[in-house]
């Protein structure tokens, strides 16, 4: 008799304030047949306030490479799986693409619970742009790999996200001010959905000055948004990632496609971008 394959799924819990989860996702916790959770300790919170009392395995940043490979066994065995992080829906910075990547690539069944996201709660209440958007993630932890970050971000026209420790808050804030303009619009959510939350929209500027005089906005897990370039700033200048995107493009195409296929991918006007690929083109000959 054949093996009916488990299934994985993915869920998202709470961001902070435990009220915050699905009725689905308690059902699914309290039906499957293990909890995959990036720290059963933390974990342990969320199920004993709802009731739930299933078995609870280890996957973090450390033991996932070897621990996907026995939970695989698992649903291929016929047992179910949850797959949850600290907080929040996991893969969005946290542990688990290694596993949910094995179980697709096995042709076995991911199952999507949505819940809380502290990127897109932020996105929701900062009151900027959110039509288009990048996510960055966590930031690099040093100051000149972070500089170079934001020297390649100041020019992009869209909203731009990404999440900071209590730790480097300030010292990212500082690093992004000496490439900003200073009156560039921001948002610093911190302690989203929890006792403390703060939702702060001002300029780099004074967003600085806050977190550097005030104690308790360098305390807790923030999600900072960053306002897109302006338009008219951007006339007549494409972004590094644009030019990267370019000279790519040079190096299998003619001028002509490579401008029209940039043209396609990244909205940047014809005129700019040729203009950018003629230039490529003198400095490679010189």
């Amino acid at each position: 008799m054949l093996t009916e394959f488990g299934k994985l799924y993915v869920v998202a819990t709470p961001i902070g304030n435990l009220a915050d989860i699905s009725y689905r996702a308690v059902e699914v916790l309290k039906q499957v047949d293990l909890i995959a959770a990036e720290d059963t300790r933390h974990v342990k919170m969320l199920l004993q306030h709802y009731g739930i009392t299933n078995k609870l395995v280890s996957l973090h940043q450390h033991n996932e490479d070897k621990a996907s490979p026995v939970l695989l066994e698992k649903l291929r065995a016929g047992q179910s799986i949850a797959l949850v992080s600290d907080a929040g829906t996991p893969l969005l910075s946290d542990p688990g693409m290694p596993l949910v990547k094995m179980v697709k690539d096995a042709g076995l069944d991911v199952v999507p619970i949505p819940g809380a996201c502290a990127l897109i709660v932020a996105l929701s209440a900062a009151g900027l742009p959110v039509t288009q958007f990048s996510f960055e993630g966590f930031l690099p932890r040093t100051s000149s790999a972070r500089k170079v970050f934001f020297n390649e971000k100041v020019m992009s026209p869209k909203t731009w996200v990404f999440y900071e420790s209590c730790h480097r808050i300030l010292a990212s804030l500082q690093d992004m001010a000496e490439i900003l303009p200073l009156d560039r619009q921001i948002v610093i959510a911190r302690e989203l959905t929890k006792l403390h939350e703060t939702i702060v929209k001002t300029s780099l500027g004074k967003a600085l000055e806050l977190v550097g005089q005030n104690d308790n906005m360098r305390k807790g897990e923030f999600v900072v948004i960053v306002d897109g370039a302006a338009a008219d700033k951007n006339e007549h200048i494409i972004t590094a990632e644009q030019e990267k995107l370019l000279q790519v493009l040079l190096r299998e195409c003619s001028i002509k496609t490579a401008v029209a296929m940039a043209v396609e991918i990244t909205g940047v006007r014809k005129k700019l971008l040729y203009q950018a690929a003629l230039a490529m083109d003198k400095k490679k000959d010189a």
